[in-house]
This record gives structure tokens, C-alpha cells and sequence, in this order.
């Protein structure tokens, strides 16, 4: 049991971090009707990761985080730009961005032997081993962030400011939880939740919550890979909180 709790624990506290942050940003991705920039940024940061770790970085040192942030960060700012120029369009710009980052992704580690399982990594991540510095870093992160987003408030924060946090959440999460994990953290607890007519964002922390609770247990007892149940998990616990909330609402008064 506690050789189980010693791989749960950290996993968890991992997932926590993220949906802290992912839960509020993604209300306001899906509000905004810009689902696919999430995926989009984050497969961007990956990118900006498998570039510093060819140029010779160290995984997971402060040149690959500042690398995944830029990266990140210019995927933020081109989208922006993008916005801006052509509203019409954004959703066929960002599908474009994604599909060129990531074919770049498999590019550049081309050559590399063990690109295929470097490509897994990123894209499923490995939460079930996460470190106790990742935890730290990500922690600190998570800190400023919603210190940031529910001290000043998305419309004091504007456009830029609402992208800057994105890209600095995004990229403290890709590295731990992988390119999927980060959709769904971001999408599936405000998806669920789009009908709530109060209390959203507790309801929406507890899809992503108990997505990841149930998830890390499952994939721990069936030896299933960890970020794809926890994915389905997720979904599950979305489909449950969406229909009890048309059941409450269709409750005669």
C-alpha cells in the first residue's frame, strides 16, 4: 500500500497544480469560442523542448523551461496577432499552427533513436513519475498565476495578459503531464460545466479532480498508460457533472 501511495501522491499533487490553473484559463478559452489554442500552445512548448534538449540542454534545466516559455510565448503572440488581423479565420489559423508544430516536433527528432518514445512522452506525458523539483517549480508557478489571474481579474488583465499566463501555465505542465493531459485540463471541466448557472469553477475543479483521483488508481491497478486513462476518466466525470446539472435545472421549482 504504501509503495502504491508513494507513486499516487505525487501524481496527484501534479494534477492538482495543473487544474489549478487550467481550470479558470479554460472557462475563458471556451467562452471565447478559441478551444484549439490550448493544444496549439502546448504542443508549440513541447516543440520549444525538443529543440533545446538537440541544442544540448539538460531535460527539464532552466534553458529548456526558458525555451518551452519563449516558444510558448511567440505561439501566443503570433495568435494574438492573428486575431486581430483575421477573427474570421482564428480557429483554421490555429488548427495550422498546431499541425506545423508538431510535424516540426517529429522533424527534428527524425534522427534521434529514441524519437518515437520521445514523442510519447511529450504527447502522454509520465505524471506517475514525476519529481519532487518538478513539484517545486510547478508549485511556485501555480502560485504566481492565480495569484495573478484571481488578484487582478481576466478584464484588468486584458488580452496580452490573459496569453502571457497561459503560455507560463501551458508550459510548467506539458513537461509534467504531456500534450493531452493539458487539452483535457483545460477543456473537458469547463465543457462540463458550461451549463452551471452557479458555483462553476468548484463544480469544474471537481471533474478535473476527481478525473485525475480516479484515473491515477485505475492506471495503477490495470497497468494502463497513466494520461490516457486519466483523459477518459476526465470525460467521464464531465458527462456525470453535465447531467446532473440538466437534472437539477430541469426540476420544477
Amino acid at each position: 500500500m504504501s509503495e502504491y501511495l508513494s507513486i499516487l501522491l505525487p501524481a496527484m499533487a501534479a494534477g492538482l497544480l495543473v487544474i489549478a490553473t487550467h481550470v479558470p484559463l479554460g472557462t475563458v478559452v471556451l467562452d471565447r469560442g478559441i478551444v484549439f489554442i490550448d493544444i496549439a500552445i502546448a504542443q508549440i512548448a513541447g516543440t520549444g523542448v525538443i529543440t533545446a534538449g538537440l541544442l544540448g540542454f539538460e531535460p527539464h534545466g532552466v534553458a529548456v523551461q526558458f525555451a518551452a516559455l519563449f516558444a510558448a510565448l511567440g505561439g501566443a503572440l503570433f495568435l494574438t496577432w492573428t486575431e486581430n488581423r483575421w477573427p474570421k479565420y482564428q480557429e483554421a489559423i490555429i488548427g495550422t499552427v498546431f499541425i506545423l508544430a508538431a510535424t516540426l516536433a517529429t522533424i527534428l527528432l527524425a534522427g534521434n533513436p529514441h524519437g518515437g518514445e520521445y514523442l510519447k512522452e511529450l504527447l502522454v506525458g509520465q505524471v506517475l513519475w514525476v519529481s519532487n523539483s518538478q513539484l517545486l517549480v510547478v508549485a511556485i508557478l501555480t502560485a504566481l498565476i492565480c495569484a495573478v489571474w484571481f488578484g487582478a481579474g481576466q478584464k484588468r488583465l486584458g488580452r496580452m495578459g490573459f496569453f502571457l499566463l497561459f503560455s507560463l501555465a501551458v508550459t510548467a505542465s506539458v513537461q509534467m503531464v504531456g500534450v493531452y493531459l493539458v487539452f483535457a485540463s483545460l477543456i473537458i471541466p469547463a465543457l462540463a460545466t458550461r451549463a452551471a448557472v452557479s458555483r462553476r469553477l468548484l463544480k469544474a475543479y471537481t471533474v478535473g479532480a476527481s478525473g485525475y483521483a480516479a484515473g491515477l488508481v485505475v492506471s495503477v491497478l490495470t497497468d494502463l498508460p497513466t494520461g490516457a486513462v486519466i483523459v477518459w476518466s476526465m470525460a467521464l466525470a464531465g458527462i456525470a457533472c453535465s447531467a446532473l446539472e440538466k437534472g437539477s435545472s430541469a426540476k420544477p421549482a
